[in-house]
């Protein structure tokens, strides 16, 4: 791939971030009943889902922070150019992790929502963005490819923070898509 074409990758990232951050961000505006009503029964409201995301994100950058530390440390003692030139992003696969529906996976019980107030969980969703954002940053020179953790969801397998920060941007489009079924109620 080469470090010039990372460079665009990060460039992707960051954008995608944003996007799916920004469109979240939109539901919490809904009027109340929106907000609080069930699709069908059993099935969480545009509220729950809201902070479902914030939970995900919030196990999500526990990866991200130990994986981002790690390839920073790594570069001290790696050819940044020469792996960089084997690396391979998998997009497609990552992608499937943005549609509703594509796989089959039961969420931790610790990323079940509780109740948190809407003000609460906007505010956390804003601070996981910049801290996202944050890490993009600090990873600007293509240290995020050094480092490699195991992904379970849809047998993604070792992913680098570069693809743990996608898939974040992912799993929110993909309840974005859960959320407007909260619409066609």
């Amino acid at each position: 791939m080469g470090l010039a074409n990372i460079h665009h990758l990060i460039a992707e990232i960051r954008a995608t971030l944003i996007a799916q951050f920004q469109a979240a961000d939109v539901w919490f505006d809904a009027p109340e009943h929106v907000l609080g009503s069930r699709p069908r029964p059993g099935s969480w409201t545009a509220a729950e889902i809201l902070e479902h995301i914030t939970l995900t994100n919030h196990f999500l950058l526990i990866l991200i922070r130990k994986g981002a530390l790690k390839s920073l440390q790594l570069l001290e003692n790696q050819n940044l150019e020469e792996v960089a030139t084997h690396y391979v992003f998998h997009q497609e696969k990552l992608e499937e992790v943005g549609t509703l529906g594509s796989f089959i996976w039961t969420r931790p019980e610790h990323m079940e929502p509780t109740g948190a107030p809407g003000a609460a969980v906007r505010a956390r969703m804003k601070e996981q963005l910049t801290e996202c954002l944050d890490w993009l940053d600090q990873l600007s020179q293509g240290a995020g490819i050094l480092y490699k953790t195991t992904m379970t969801v849809n047998d993604l397998g070792k992913i680098d923070v570069y693809e743990y920060l996608y898939f974040l941007a992912m799993h929110i489009r993909r309840h974005l898509m859960q959320l407007e079924g909260c619409l066609a109620k």
